[in-house]
């Protein structure tokens, strides 16, 4: 369940046609780390064959810098279903791609060497495993996919507790690929495997936020928590794994793709108040001018992170572009509320002349200079001249929105993003041409900046909050996860055999489960069979007490009576 892999057969294509490359990046690499060595050992002894290995140097250089941008093409730029909606498209992140694991030799191999048990046991839980993380490589874009990342991800924790020793390697090879840019991470450190499951977890989030309904209350509200939950999710990536080698984990990047999901979830909050229409009346529109402000605002922060260094190397050129259009659009329609507010409403004499201009005093960090709130309220002339301020700055964000949208080609070629910009600047253009043109020439007003009023969406920590049942597939292995782990180093299960009729055990036990020995008798007819002291007991007559208290082993062994004792124990 959660797993659908033929359901998407795009975005099956588009995997395959990133895996090709994948393969041709990693050749490249390799081809120009041998060229380099070569080099280094060459042009000392022969410059000329140093002269030939350069060239080839620089031919493998180059052959990957020309696989490397085919690569980033291929991430999910934007919404990868373009819905029928008349409303700008969010950006979803691409999941991360992996190569096939096989835990089977490792995982029974350091059960025998390790726990002393018989490996053939446990192969259908290993196979679980394995059938688990093949799942999660094609999750379905909902709950039940979300579900199932979590709880492979929480496997994850109890395999490397019983299995893999901070000592040493497990000889079990995790390959990932880089979500942006494609080139292959290798590490045989279980740290990997759990950082790109979270970060699918977070992309998964991204993937769902984006296909929800935008023209309903109800998707817009799973939207919001959508893009909440994935920010959670990659905040908490950031916070907890701050060495993984995959540049789309590496702090930087998290740290702008955390922006990026807050502010989306910012848009989405404002398309949420707007969408039973919004009415032409003061205080709504004084409402709706702080909430676009804040969406462009935000907007602003996220295309600024991205086109900082080193992340704006790998940052798809689309997305940076994406950002500033929106802090634009977004800009411009503050602007356009604002000059609504201004030439739509005047003062009327039952009006609450405070409650007003406290309000429009709100919109602004400072008026333009020689202007009062209240007396541009009371001023039809100078009201008018403010609100064409605002309307000539909301056509030039408009105008620019469009410019950058022409200058990229994938975004140009999204007809509703060009139909939302083109709609909203003819909106200011005929808003401005409705209004008296006399003064224009006499106006010097510069419209101020709008204040935005700071209220974002926050994170989600769903990873923690989440509750999800999982069962460890290897959890009848050896006995608890808290004394049987990968960490603990234990002799082999020692029997021990208590004559028949030799009386007072000559020992106590302690502990929960399993139950340890203490207080022994040095000469009691145990320790002569070998018992130790702080030996802990596995198994009683044969039966399996790994997991029982002080109260049940007792028991069992009571049940004994004067008949001969056989116990199992471990140190």
């Amino acid at each position: 369940q959660g797993c659908n892999p033929l359901a998407e057969t795009g975005r099956s294509k588009l995997q395959n046609q990133r895996a090709v490359l994948n393969q041709q990046i990693l050749r490249a690499v390799r081809m120009r780390a041998g060229a380099e060595n070569l080099l280094r050992v060459s042009s000392r002894s022969d410059p000329k064959a140093g002269r030939i290995l350069e060239a080839g140097q620089q031919y493998a250089y180059y052959s990957l810098l020309i696989l490397l941008p085919q690569s980033v093409l291929k991430v999910f730029y934007l919404s990868d279903v373009v819905q029928e909606t008349f409303s700008i498209p969010l950006v979803p992140l691409g999941l991360k791609e992996t190569k096939e694991v096989d835990f089977t030799l490792p995982l029974k191999d350091f059960i025998l060497e390790h726990y002393s048990e018989d490996s053939s046991e446990y192969e259908d839980e290993i196979a679980d495993l394995m059938d688990l993380r093949q799942a999660c490589r094609t999750p379905s874009r909902d709950e039940a996919g979300i579900e199932m990342l979590i709880s492979y991800f929480l496997q994850l924790g109890y395999v490397e507790n019983r299995f893999f020793p901070p000592t040493r390697h497990m000889g079990v090879l995790f390959t990932w690929y880089d979500s942006f840019t494609g080139v292959p991470v290798c590490q045989q450190n279980l740290l990997l495997e759990k950082a790109s499951i979270l970060f699918n977890v977070g992309a998964l989030y991204t993937q769902i936020g984006t296909r929800c309904n935008r023209q309903t209350q109800a998707g817009l509200e799973n939207a919001v928590d959508a893009f909440q939950k994935a920010a959670g999710v990659l905040s908490y990536l950031k916070e907890t794994f701050t060495h993984t080698p995959s540049y789309d984990m590496s702090p930087a990047m998290l740290n702008v793709l955390v922006k990026m999901m807050l502010a989306q979830a910012q848009e989405c909050v404002f398309e949420q108040i707007g969408l039973s229409g919004i009415r032409n009346e003061f205080f709504t529109l004084v409402k709706m001018t702080q909430e676009v402000a804040k969406v462009g605002e935000v907007y602003m922060l996220v295309n600024t992170a991205m086109n900082q260094e080193p992340v704006k190397e790998n940052i798809p050129y689309s997305w940076s572009k994406l950002a500033q259009i929106k802090s634009d659009h977004y800009k411009a329609l503050a602007h356009y509320f604002t000059a609504t507010i201004l030439c739509d409403h005047e003062l009327q004499p039952g009006d609450d002349e405070d409650q007003q201009e406290k309000a429009l005093s709100q919109l602004y960090d400072h008026m333009p200079e020689g202007l009062m709130a209240l007396a541009v309220l009371k001023d039809k002339v100078r009201r008018k001249q403010l609100g064409k301020a605002h309307l000539r700055q909301a056509i030039v964000s408009h105008e620019e929105a469009l410019r950058v949208c022409g200058l990229c080609k994938k975004l140009r070629n999204i007809d509703v993003l060009q139909e939302v910009l083109t709609a909203a600047h003819k909106r200011s253009l005929l808003k401005y041409a409705q209004q008296e043109t006399e003064d224009d020439f006499l106006s010097l007003i510069q419209a101020p900046d709008i204040l935005r009023k700071w209220a974002q969406p926050g994170i989600k920590e769903e990873i923690l909050s989440r509750e999800v049942n999982v069962l460890c597939l290897l959890c009848s292995l050896q006995g608890p996860l808290t004394v049987f782990s990968a960490k603990q180093r234990w002799t082999a299960p020692r029997t021990i055999r208590i004559p028949q009729g030799a009386g007072e055990l000559g020992f106590h036990l302690k502990g929960g489960s399993p139950v340890q020995i203490y207080c022994l008798d040095p000469v009691c007819p145990a320790a002569s069979m070998g018992l130790k002291e702080g030996d802990y007991i596995v198994s009683v007559g044969g039966v399996d007490c790994k997991w029982l208290g002080v109260n049940e082993v007792l028991e069992k062994l009571r049940s004994v009576g004067e008949q001969a004792l056989e116990i199992k124990v471990i140190s």
